[in-house]
């Protein structure tokens, strides 16, 4: 199987309930001078270790209670410092967050956190909404590595015994086959316009992913992007589909599909990303039995939706069921018929 990679959480959780009241946020523009050179120099620090594949070194900056099991992170350092060689580092944007009013919550838990910080005093916002956040003063780096294919790495920080350590590491590619986000947001705006509502909503999923530094980094433009892909959304993914409501679709023998999720990957790094469909199986079977089901149901959906096969290289099939691991295969467009 073939799954890029996107996030490496430190922090636990991404959903979640009962935020506690607002906390303070400080954009770049508004913090001291002194505040800013010193998060700017902490981001730059840490992403020049991860360009290094430095993991020893990262482990040393890292927060105590996320240093003393480091093994996911390193596989996640070494895989993507491949892909910062010869680049050059440069610190994008830098938030102070302050938590220090946080109160664990009543069985000793860490509370849920959220951040409103306004934008060179406009109505534009970039929100935090970060889970399980122990009180502290903390602080979010965004850091662009500019190469041929270039990278972004954010980092959570929080200041520990005087100093900023990481408490949060979040890599992800500025780019996917060759475009950045705004150029995936102006096709899907384009598509919808000509009325191919599946391939908008896919690339607006695109573009959402190339644009969101973390999964708990919000911003008025996020939440327009958003809006505009509901808009578009065709009526079978209105409602969304999941395991409970699957999108249901024949094949040429009366064969029902299940999908239960649909996205977009780009590790293939082929000259147009791929879809990625999810399929609710009740069982995987033997090899042959599983590809041959999972290349039905690609030529099923592509039949049902035809539109996609001008957009993408092709579709990734993820077979899954409870208690196996997921069955995948790839196919491009002209294998499937």
């Amino acid at each position: 199987m073939m799954m890029r990679c996107k996030v490496a959480l430190l922090a636990a959780g991404i959903l979640f309930s009962g935020i506690a009241s607002a906390e303070v946020c400080t954009t770049q523009s508004q913090m001291t001078s002194a505040d800013r050179d010193a998060l700017a120099a902490a981001g730059r620090n840490l992403a020049t270790k991860v360009q290094a594949d430095d993991v020893k070194g990262l482990q040393a900056a890292t927060v105590a209670e996320y240093a003393k099991d480091f093994s996911g992170i390193g596989d996640v350092v070494g895989t993507t410092s491949a892909k910062l060689k010869g680049g050059t580092i440069a610190v994008e944007q830098v938030y102070l967050l302050d938590g220090t009013q946080l109160k664990k919550n009543a069985d000793g838990s860490a509370p849920d956190a959220q951040f409103f910080c306004s934008l060179n005093k406009s109505v534009d916002e970039a929100d935090f909404l970060i889970p399980g956040l122990l009180p502290g003063q903390y602080g979010f780096v965004i850091v662009n590595v500019q190469s041929a294919s270039p990278w972004q790495l954010s980092f959570l920080l929080r200041h520990d015994q005087g100093q900023w350590a990481m408490a949060g590491f979040y890599p992800k590619a500025l780019t996917a086959a060759g475009h950045d986000g705004l150029w995936y947001w102006t096709q899907a705006r384009a598509m919808a316009a000509r009325k191919e509502h599946w391939n908008a909503w896919l690339y607006y999923q695109q573009a959402q992913a190339l644009l969101q530094p973390a999964g708990f980094v919000q911003s008025s433009h996020l939440e327009k992007l958003k809006s505009e892909q509901t808009a578009v959304a065709p009526p079978a993914l209105s409602d969304g589909i999941n395991p409970n409501t699957p999108l249901v679709v024949k094949g040429t023998d009366g064969t029902e599909y299940r999908f239960i999720g649909l996205g977009v990957d780009d590790s293939l790094s082929a000259a147009k990303i791929d879809v990625v469909a999810h399929l609710k199986v009740d069982q995987i079977g033997d090899a042959a039995t599983a590809k041959k089901r999972n290349s039905d149901a690609a030529s099923a959906l592509l039949a049902a939706y035809p539109e996609l096969r001008k957009a993408f290289h092709g579709v990734w099939v993820f077979a899954e069921t409870s208690g196996q691991n997921p069955y995948a295969t790839e196919e491009s467009m002209s294998e499937i018929h």
